[in-house]
């Protein structure tokens, strides 16, 4: 049910990014081309992994993460970047499979946290991530730099 994502799963992949931003109103933010995606998974220093969830043969599902740092811990953790199982295929466990693989992806190599960020509005999910026992961070807000702010900083 769950893998680690193949070069050839990049179009599928892709495909669900999209309906992914859709579903969070951002489609239009979505910029990624597959050479992009190619490159940052299986290029010479790939820095994002993936793993697909399949069902009767076909990927349903997908997870994109990459390693982060806690300097409090002094370990790598992982940060999920994305988690999105087709609406098709929902209820069927593939979200819970692809969580536990990278659960047990931290805990093989001593991580010591798994994290991510969920729209405040998005209530699946929410109910979701609470139920496999996830904790929100309240206090914390995510900031980000980006387009003309992030170009203009270094100036």
């Amino acid at each position: 049910m769950i893998r680690t994502a193949t070069i050839q799963d990049v179009p599928v992949i892709i495909d669900m990014i999209r309906e992914l931003a859709d579903y969070e109103k951002a489609l239009h933010e979505v910029r990624v081309t597959r050479e992009q995606l190619e490159s940052a998974l299986f290029g010479p220093e790939p820095a994002l992994h993936a793993h697909v969830a399949e069902q009767d043969g076909r990927v349903v599902g997908y997870a994109l993460w990459f390693l982060n740092f806690s300097t409090w811990r002094g370990t790598h953790g992982i940060y999920l970047e994305d988690l999105y199982v087709r609406p098709e295929a929902r209820g069927g466990g593939h979200g819970k499979a692809l969580m536990k693989e990278l659960a047990r992806i931290c805990v093989e190599r001593g991580y010591h946290r798994l994290e991510w960020s969920v729209l405040d509005w998005n209530e699946p999910s929410i109910a979701f991530y609470k139920s496999i026992g996830a904790i929100p961070m309240d206090e914390w807000t995510v900031y980000r730099l980006t387009d003309e702010p992030l170009r203009r900083l270094p100036r």
